[in-house]
């Protein structure tokens, strides 16, 4: 399905909030935060996303292409799933709402030309069409199904160029096991190292990570609203870093498809700095405390 179909058009999108999907902030500033570094390094490359939905995240995406790079995009859309087990989850999940000609309406919404469209299943890509060493960023966001994730890590693991990042979505969510096993499993036998969690996305590089590390932490993430916490396992050194939301609510629980993203949240210096640097225990005893003193009031 193209734009020269004849049936009545999706609305366009007034603003990529306006656009259906599960892209939440936290991952939308380390996408622009890490590309955005990648280009003032000097280092080009192109983009890939395995896939896309309705377009949010591609959107995003396609503000740091440059020219002489390619942005390409592989999804099924509304095309037949090849497994049964695939066309089960696209009919539990999208297949009411998700069709190329919503995706492309919504990006062209902010861009003048689209990305490079590959509407297939994402093991097409195995073929050698994404040269090798190619791309700077690779976004994994197809099936939930192991033996799918798998592949798209393999066909990440040949795209991506030195220092390249790949960021996989849903790798800890309870209904995603199959995610959850792939990128560990890649971790742990195919050298895919760790660099940094968000509740819904994994990243990691098979180049340097210290190096991506380096990029990564040279913003003030913290003082910007966030909280970032260091973690150490099985040799590895990665961080974890989350909007930390004053109401307790993390965003991703809300599962909201539209809507602005919140603002900052307006706390005092020595609120944010005990919250983070004390032990948990304590940390609890401070929230406590602030929500007993918000309720006397």
């Amino acid at each position: 399905m193209s734009l020269t179909d004849t049936t009545a058009a999706p609305t366009a999108p007034a603003t990529p909030d306006d656009v259906p999907g599960w892209f939440f902030r936290v991952d939308r500033e380390v996408f622009g935060w890490l590309l955005t570094r990648q280009a003032a390094a000097g280092v080009t490359g192109d983009l890939l996303e395995m896939g896309a939905y309705l377009g949010r995240s591609a959107i995003l995406l396609g503000n740091h292409l440059h020219p002489g790079e390619t942005f390409t995009v592989c999804d099924l859309f509304d095309a037949d799933a090849p497994d049964g087990d695939n066309s089960a989850e696209m009919t539990m999940s999208y297949r009411s709402t998700l069709t190329r000609r919503a995706f492309e309406i919504n990006y062209l919404a902010f861009h003048p030309e689209l990305p490079v469209i590959v509407q297939a299943p994402t093991s097409v890509l195995a073929d050698g069409r994404i040269p090798t060493d190619s791309c700077r960023f690779v976004h994994i966001d197809a099936s939930h199904l192991y033996e799918h994730v798998a592949g798209d890590i393999q066909v990440a693991r040949d795209a991506l160029a030195e220092n390249g990042v790949v960021a996989l979505d849903d790798y800890r969510a309870p209904h995603t096991p199959g995610v959850s096993a792939a990128v560990w499993e890649a971790v742990f036998t195919l050298g895919l190292k760790p660099v940094l969690l968000t509740p819904e996305k994994f990243y990691g590089t098979w180049g340097d990570a210290d190096a991506v590390r380096a990029d990564l932490l040279a913003r003030d993430w913290r003082g910007d609203g966030f909280r970032l916490d260091e973690e150490h396992f099985a040799g590895q050194t990665c961080h974890r870093l989350a909007w930390d939301d004053p109401s307790g609510r993390h965003e991703f629980a809300v599962r909201a498809h539209n809507g602005a993203a919140p603002t900052a949240p307006t706390r005092s210096l020595v609120r944010r700095v005990a919250l983070d640097v004390l032990p948990p225990v304590a940390t609890r005893a401070v929230r406590r405390a602030l929500r007993a003193g918000r309720g006397a009031a």
